[in-house]
C-alpha cells in the first residue's frame, strides 16, 4: 500500500473515531443526528475493511517473527501463514482501492424513474408498461416500496409515459446506470404477418432531493394549475380538478402529478419531481465538460441512441455499454436484473480504477 493511500485511510478513520463520539452526545437535533448517521454509514464498510487490513499486516509481521524460531514445525507453520496471509492481504489491499474510489454523492438516495415511449408508435407505450413492472418486479425483490407519481396511457394499453419513486437503500447507486434508450425486438401483438418491429423507449434515473440539501423554491417562479385527472380511476375521473401541473418558469421545466385524488398531494408530489430535475439539471450544467459520460442523458428515443436491446424471438438481453449479452430474457423482464446491474457497476469500477492508477 502506497504511503499516500495509507495516510487517507489513517484520516478517515481517525473522522470514524470523532462521529462514533459525536453520536453518543445527548444534545444532538434530529437532523444533527440524521447528518452523523449518514456519514457514519458512508465511511463503515471502508474502516472495517481498513481494520481487518491492519489486523493481517500485524499477523504477517508475527509470522515474520517466528521464521526465525529455532523449532522446524513453528518456521513450517510460519511459512504457512504467511501464504495465507498473503492472499487475505493481497484481497483486502483489493477492495480497499475499491472503496476508496471517488464517491457518487447521491448513490445512498431514493431515485424517481421515468420511462417514456420513443420511436415505435403503439409497441413502444406496451413497451413502456414492461419496463415499469420490470422495475416493479425488482422493487418487490430488493425489498424497495414503489410510489406511482404519475402516466398517460395510451390507446391500446400501454403507457406513452410513466413515472414513479422508489425508496430503499442506495437505490441510486444500484440503477443510476439504467438512464439511456431501451430498444425492443419482437412481434407486436397488432402485427398480423409475423414480422419482428424494433421499438425505444427512454429510461431517466434521478436522484431524489432530499430534505437536507434543501432546494429553495421561489413561489414567484412557478405557474401551478389544475386539470382533471386522466386514464383509469373510476367514478371520481374528470368529476374534480385534481391532477396538477407546475412549471418553473426560469427553467422551463414542467412537471404534472395525477396519482392522487388529493390536489394537495399531487401537488406534493409534483413539487418533489421537480425539485429532483431541478437538482440533477444543476449537476449536469457544473459537469458540462463531461457530459457525454452522464447517465442521465437520454436522447431523443430514436432506436439507434441504444444502450440496451431486449430481443424477445432470441430470449437475449444485450447491454451495449459493457457488450454484456444474456440468454435469460424472460426471468430479466420479471425484475431479475441484478446480473446485469452487478455487471455496470463492475465495469464502471474498473474504469475507475484505470483513471486512478493513470494518475499515480
Amino acid at each position: 500500500m502506497s504511503m499516500s493511500m495509507f495516510s487517507k485511510l489513517e484520516s478517515v478513520e481517525l473522522r470514524f473515531v470523532e462521529l462514533e463520539s459525536s453520536l453518543a452526545r445527548a444534545d444532538l437535533s434530529g437532523k444533527e443526528l440524521t447528518k452523523l448517521i449518514k456519514e457514519r454509514g458512508a465511511i463503515a464498510e471502508l474502516i472495517e475493511t481498513y481494520r481487518l487490513y491492519k489486523n493481517a499486516i500485524a499477523d504477517k509481521e508475527c509470522a515474520q517473527e517466528m521464521l526465525r524460531d529455532n523449532d522446524p514445525e513453528t518456521r513450517a507453520m510460519a511459512k504457512d501463514e504467511l501464504e495465507s496471509l498473503g492472499v487475505t492481504i493481497n484481497d483486502l489491499e483489493d477492495a480497499l482501492r475499491i472503496l476508496t474510489l471517488p464517491q457518487d454523492p447521491n448513490d445512498d438516495k431514493n431515485v424517481i424513474v421515468e420511462i417514456r415511449a420513443g420511436t415505435g408508435g403503439d409497441e413502444a407505450a406496451i413497451f413502456v408498461g414492461d419496463l415499469l413492472r420490470m422495475y416493479q418486479r425488482c422493487a418487490e425483490k430488493q425489498g424497495w416500496q414503489c410510489e406511482m407519481l404519475s402516466s398517460t396511457p395510451s390507446n391500446v394499453g400501454g403507457l406513452k409515459e410513466v413515472m414513479f419513486l422508489l425508496k430503499g437503500d442506495k437505490i441510486y447507486s444500484r440503477l443510476k446506470f439504467e438512464s439511456g434508450v431501451h430498444r425492443v425486438q419482437r412481434v407486436p401483438v397488432t402485427e398480423t404477418q409475423g414480422r419482428v418491429h424494433t421499438s425505444a423507449c427512454t429510461v431517466a434515473i434521478l436522484a431524489e432531493a432530499d430534505e437536507l440539501e434543501e432546494i429553495v423554491l421561489n413561489p414567484k417562479d412557478l405557474d401551478i394549475s389544475t386539470t382533471r385527472s386522466s386514464g383509469a380511476g373510476g367514478q371520481h375521473v374528470n368529476t374534480t380538478d385534481s391532477a396538477i401541473r407546475i412549471v418553473h418558469v426560469p427553467s422551463g421545466i414542467a412537471v404534472e402529478c395525477q396519482a392522487e385524488r388529493s390536489q394537495h398531494k399531487n401537488k406534493e408530489k409534483a413539487l418533489k419531481v421537480l425539485k429532483a430535475r431541478l437538482k440533477e439539471r444543476a449537476e449536469r450544467e457544473q459537469a458540462s465538460a463531461m457530459a457525454q459520460d452522464r447517465k442521465g442523458q437520454v436522447g431523443t428515443g430514436d432506436r439507434s441512441e441504444r444502450i440496451r436491446t431486449y430481443n424477445f424471438p432470441q430470449g437475449r438481453l444485450t447491454d451495449h455499454r459493457i457488450n454484456l449479452t444474456l440468454y435469460k430474457l424472460d426471468q430479466v423482464m420479471e425484475g431479475d436484473i441484478g446480473d446485469v446491474l452487478d455487471a455496470l457497476a463492475s465495469h464502471y469500477q474498473t474504469e475507475l480504477l484505470k483513471q486512478e492508477m493513470a494518475q499515480v
